[in-house]
């Protein structure tokens, strides 16, 4: 990528408005979507994955999404393979990626690069599942700490992705995750190219909590749990897949196993968008060069607009884009 050609971000937790904000861009931009999001990669997975739809994907093109089976395992590395792809057809067309999502991995391992940590391991995960079923996440954490304790103050106890990840590591490698973070990373994969990261941070966290709660609704609304079962119906889905781990997905396929009242998946789902959402906001806060902006503001897209204008200038937080 040439240092003359800036990779813009716009980056946000679930229910911040990124989608909007980009559509609304593209009003006015030669802009071309590129979705940085884990979930939106899969097939099949559309209602609980908040989906451009065909009206939205007809007025802008939108790249990464539903580019694989909810069979498969998609990736950091496979990502940013992806989306340097999509960005090179992109330019090639004289027109301007826009990289728009939530999925702060994918976000750094396209700008920072990637740490040569070990590959999964379909056994190992498998034996901490059923011990988790057993003995609880909150245990396997706590043994986490014992292990890696710099991972583990990172980690929530409710974070089981995380959890099993940093556990994985440790026992395939003999190294935990902290030793092989501590490693130098290679370049990073955007090269040269001047990285503006648009970081949509809500001041206002009930207002935040309050679209939550009504995104998952509409969720509901749309026949979430119909996509869920008819998933499971495939007959080659597990709720040990990365896809069915996603949020939704995970708290609809275990609430059809219980026969409760949909409010019990209401409120998990509720939840569990709540807590990725504080992930995400952490992450981003990590981001020292980024232009933040409260997507709530009544100026908020004007905000952007200008942030795109003066590439480099310094927002409400963090240092100048550099």
């Amino acid at each position: 990528m040439s240092g003359a050609a800036p990779l813009v971000l716009l980056l946000g937790p679930t229910a911040s408005g990124k989608s909007e904000i980009a559509l609304r861009l593209a009003q006015h931009l030669p802009i071309e979507i590129v979705s940085v999001d884990s979930a939106q990669v899969y097939r099949g997975l559309d209602v609980g994955t908040a989906k451009p739809d065909a009206a939205e994907r007809a007025a802008v093109a939108h790249h990464l999404i539903d580019i694989v089976e909810p069979t498969e395992r998609y990736s950091a590395a496979r990502f940013v393979d992806d989306a340097l792809a999509a960005i090179a057809r992109i330019r090639a067309r004289a027109r301007v990626p826009l990289l728009v999502g939530g999925t702060m991995l994918y976000a750094r391992a396209l700008t920072e690069g990637l740490h040569a940590l070990p590959a999964a391991d379909a056994a190992v995960r498998a034996r901490l599942d059923d011990e988790a079923r057993a003995l609880g996440w909150p245990a396997l954490h706590a043994r986490l700490a014992r292990i890696d304790p710099r991972a583990a103050t990172r980690i929530e106890p409710s974070d089981r992705q995380r959890i099993q990840r940093a556990l994985e590591i440790f026992e395939t490698s003999g190294r935990t995750m902290s030793d092989w973070l501590s490693d130098p990373t290679p370049r990073a994969p955007s090269g040269d190219a001047r990285i503006v990261t648009i970081a949509l941070e809500p001041v206002d966290r009930a207002a935040l909590h309050a679209r939550i709660a009504a995104r998952f609704d509409a969720m509901l609304a749309g026949g979430l749990v119909d996509e869920v079962r008819a998933l499971r119906a495939r007959g080659d889905l597990s709720p040990s897949l990365p896809s069915m781990r996603s949020v939704g997905y995970r708290q609809a396929w275990q609430w059809l196993d219980t026969g409760e009242r949909i409010e019990a998946l209401r409120e998990a789902g509720i939840a569990a968008t709540r807590q990725l959402a504080k992930r995400q906001l952490t992450w981003l806060r990590t981001m020292d060069e980024r232009i933040a902006i409260d997507p709530f503001a009544a100026d908020a897209f004007d905000q952007v607009t200008d942030a795109l204008d003066g590439l480099g200038r310094q927002g409400r937080t963090g240092k100048p884009a550099a």
